[in-house]
């Protein structure tokens, strides 16, 4: 069924030009797999690739001033957002609202792969 959500008449392009950048390199092996900024690409989000194979890691205690979403790409995760703890497999997303300190570990067995989009063009984080 074809979607007709808004008229495309309505809709005008801002000069901006396509881009690309990369994130990472299939071959990484450091958790921190790379990012690419918004500001870079003339966007309003900044992607970050993290995996690792060890259960139990993750990424410390942190927040931002932004509203983050998590995209589970392969492995199951447990996510500690604010005081809620939200289990995630391959497939999930998770939101985590601006302000909430979060962080989140990998379940095991196996890789944890997510993608992480931060809803601001700049990466700004406080670990605590």
């Amino acid at each position: 069924m074809p979607r007709h959500d808004f008229d495309p008449a309505s809709v005008i392009p801002d000069g901006r030009a396509p881009s690309k950048g990369r994130l990472f390199t299939p071959d990484g092996t450091q958790p921190w797999r790379g990012n690419v900024e918004g500001q870079a690409m003339e966007g309003a989000c900044t992607v970050l690739a993290y995996g690792n194979d060890t259960v139990g890691m993750g990424p410390k205690l942190h927040m931002h001033p932004y509203d983050e979403t998590f995209i589970v790409v392969a492995g199951r995760a447990r996510f500690f957002v604010g005081d809620q703890v939200i289990e995630a497999e391959a497939g999930d997303v998770v939101f985590g609202p601006k302000g909430l300190p979060h962080r989140f570990e990998n379940l095991g067995p196996g890789r944890l792969q997510t993608i992480d989009i931060h809803h601001s063009p700049r990466w700004l984080q406080v670990d605590l």
